[in-house]
């Protein structure tokens, strides 16, 4: 339904064992991998991530290095490129998510040493963990908060086109880096984050049109997680097509485990019924009673002739009948276990045309 276009952006896919069950009430149980191919998906492949890392402004590095300890001073630093070598996602019950980003930067500048002055490669491997938590709830949106931002660096490579390298050059680059780095990594990663939040708050937030009406569902309350699988409980509005609300019972029920499943998501079937009664408006379908419209229409013919009194005014005998058919009341599904039935009343009207033009109605029956 289009109604769940969410999904479409938050792609989960994952794994409970078959002992777990998701708490009453939830709309919406995901598993750790399914977050984190979500993840991976809005900041890596969208390159939201290269594009936030390129507008980096690196400081300048100087101190005492290379040959002889010339003066060493590296300047007009800047990244060159990003090479993402993993996302990893773990939840964190009650708190929220903790990921990590192992990536490959690698940097160019000037690099002056005494009066030496070259280009010089920087290749650093870093990782980046942080817990990602959502709080402050209000009208179906919540804050993201990024705690405990910590950077892990592993080899860091230099490269001067004259291979002048020294160990000391090396471990001025490897201790200002060090220092340095980690507060741009976690302002960007910390931006990043953020408007990851909004793109999907974003689908969680939203009206649809539907039918002869429409459908505004938001969050319900702010996200939770335990060790097995991230909650998202949403509430969902039906509105008719002047506005009022179509009212329905959303009393809470259990999701069944994910179980090897992408997603489980749990639809009342109060709401449904509400969505129908938008989705199934047909309008009126009349039938003409011909031998091609319908097998036994001569039949039908013979039959309701011998019922037409005889001093009936204006009944024609003769005349073609036809048949109405309209939806009376609105549509009802019911939900049973693997199986749902939906139940449509309808009036079917027989109809005969007087003489003078009019319809005379014959037969009217509620199915």
């Amino acid at each position: 339904m289009k109604m769940f276009q969410l999904f479409g952006i938050l792609l989960f896919c994952g794994l409970l064992t078959p002992s777990e069950e998701a708490p009453p009430g939830l709309s919406c149980a995901v598993s750790p991998r399914a977050v984190q191919n979500v993840l991976a998906g809005a900041i890596l492949q969208n390159g939201l991530l290269q594009q936030h890392l390129q507008s980096l402004l690196l400081p300048n590095i100087v101190g005492d290095g290379g040959l002889l300890n010339l003066h060493v001073s590296i300047t007009g630093l800047r990244l060159i490129k990003a090479r993402f070598l993993d996302l990893s996602v773990m939840l964190l019950p009650g708190i929220g998510v903790q990921m990590s980003i192992a990536m490959k930067l690698d940097l160019r500048g000037n690099c002056l040493m005494g009066l030496l002055s070259e280009v010089i490669d920087i290749a650093a491997e870093v990782s980046i963990g942080m817990n990602i938590k959502c709080t402050n709830y209000e009208s179906g949106t919540v804050q993201v908060i990024i705690e405990d931002c910590l950077c892990i660096f592993g080899d860091i490579k230099l490269n001067l086109l004259s291979g002048l390298l020294s160990l000391s050059l090396s471990d001025l680059v490897h201790a200002q880096l060090t220092g340095t780095l980690p507060a741009l990594l976690c302002s960007v990663m910390n931006a990043v984050v953020n408007i990851v939040n909004v793109q999907l708050l974003s689908t969680l937030n939203a009206v649809i049109q539907i039918g002869t009406g429409a459908i505004q569902y938001q969050l319900a309350n702010t996200p939770f997680t335990t060790d097995s699988f991230l909650g998202l409980d949403l509430e969902a509005v039906v509105q008719q097509a002047g506005g009022s609300i179509i009212p329905y019972d959303s009393s809470p029920l259990p999701l069944p485990p994910l179980r090897n499943k992408l997603l489980v998501v749990g639809v009342y079937q109060g709401f449904l019924n509400a969505a129908l009664g938008l989705l199934i408006r047909r309008q009126v379908q009349t039938f003409a009673c011909t031998p091609e419209a319908f097998s036994g229409a001569k039949q039908l013919r013979e039959a309701v002739t011998k019922l037409l009194p005889a001093g009936c005014s204006g009944c024609s005998r003769t005349s073609p009948l036809s048949v109405k058919i309209a939806l009376s009341g609105s549509p009802r599904c019911s939900l049973e276990v693997n199986k749902a039935t939906l139940r449509l009343s309808v009036t079917i009207q027989l109809l005969s045309q007087r003489s003078d033009g009019s319809l005379l109605s014959l037969l009217l029956l509620r199915a």
